[in-house]
């Protein structure tokens, strides 16, 4: 066996190369691409004939140079960046730091502590586009959230009635009717009538009318008004930024649509349906985080440890204390914490517990 650190970077990987006895066989600077992974190859091609023979330490799970390594047969560890800092105090206490020398850390980690750490995950195509397809959803959902609170902040300045009249900025009636009236001016001119038809285009059918009346009240009610020309300026403000939510909403559905597509033709798609709570946009994020590698778990604790679900406990002398997980995948922890409240709606045994 021989192994391998890579120390990545956008444009070339630093690659240390050791045997079982820590002796350094080869150290190479490569570039990115196709050019770098032939030279890769070539050099653990001197040293060993069998790819299985090849283990490698790499401080990320994913990207091209990942995918190319695990289809050339080597055995890769995914090493959290964390980890490789702390390993690097073993060995000394200076302070010195070199991407060559992270390199070989890298290589004499997966010498001494691979079974302290998870082999990247033999996940299908399928699985992987769904994990694509379902960060892309979530970055573009917490995306339209932070701009939904700056649009409230902009709001909180100069138009208060909005606030009165949406308690959800993205919702597509909030957007359509603050296209259309920006400025407090403009909203009071807005008749019943108007709301009605932006209410309506917007997607709205159930008590179409009575809504439009309470978002008429809400922006007809006395407030304190801006000054003209900062009102304009204000009103500028929130025009761009409901443009921007409405492109993003448009987005997320179009998204949202490609996602339950790929997700169906996952054939664990429906025995994670058939969860309680768990839906087509939660359940492609568990799949895509959890993988379907049926081997990427030894047990069901080794699942919850990943998931962030299982408490850790410190102990020491008399003192014992069982904290909550803080450090885990928080694309993972997100859909499982809305699981279980989805969960409390459709499970009594859900919610007896």
């Amino acid at each position: 066996m021989i192994e391998v650190g890579i120390d990545w970077a956008e444009d070339h990987h630093d690659v240390a190369v050791l045997d079982e006895q820590g002796r350094l066989l080869a150290s190479r600077r490569i570039p990115e691409g196709v050019e770098g992974l032939a030279r890769l190859h070539a050099v653990l091609a001197e040293q060993v004939e069998d790819p299985a023979q090849v283990l490698v330490g790499v401080e990320t799970d994913r990207g091209l140079l990942v995918g190319a390594l695990v289809a050339a047969g080597y055995q890769v560890y995914a090493v959290n960046p964390r980890a490789v800092d702390r390993y690097r105090d073993r060995h000394g206490q200076a302070g010195a730091k070199s991407d060559a020398g992270d390199a070989r850390v890298l290589a004499d980690l997966v010498r001494t502590d691979r079974h302290q750490h998870r082999r990247v995950a033999g996940d299908s195509e399928l699985a992987e586009a769904i994990k694509i397809l379902a960060r892309s959803h979530q970055n573009l959902i917490w995306t339209r959230q932070r701009l939904a609170n700056q649009l409230r902040s902009t709001l909180r300045e100069f138009y208060p009635a909005a606030l009165a009249a949406f308690a959800e900025l993205a919702s597509p009636e909030a957007l359509a009717v603050l296209a259309a009236a920006p400025t407090p001016a403009r909203g009071q001119r807005l008749t019943v009538a108007d709301l009605v038809g932006m209410c309506g285009r917007a997607g709205r059918r159930r008590e179409l009318h009575r809504r439009a009346e309470a978002i008429h009240q809400a922006l007809q009610a006395e407030q304190l008004a801006a000054p003209a020309l900062l009102a304009d300026a204000y009103g500028a403000s929130v025009a761009a930024s409901v443009g921007v939510l409405t492109s993003l909403s448009a987005q997320i559905d179009s998204l949202h649509a490609t996602l339950s597509k790929q997700f169906e033709q996952h054939p664990d798609a429906e025995i994670l349906g058939s969860l309680p709570g768990l839906g087509i946009v939660l359940g492609a994020r568990v799949l895509g985080e959890f993988g379907d590698d049926p081997n990427r778990y030894a047990d069901a604790k080794a699942r919850k440890n990943y998931a962030g679900t299982a408490p850790i406990t410190r102990a020491s002398g008399k003192r014992r204390t069982v904290l909550a997980r803080f450090v885990r995948n928080r694309r993972l922890a997100d859909p499982l914490v809305w699981w279980a409240f989805c969960s409390l709606t459709c499970s009594p045994g859900a919610r007896a517990c």
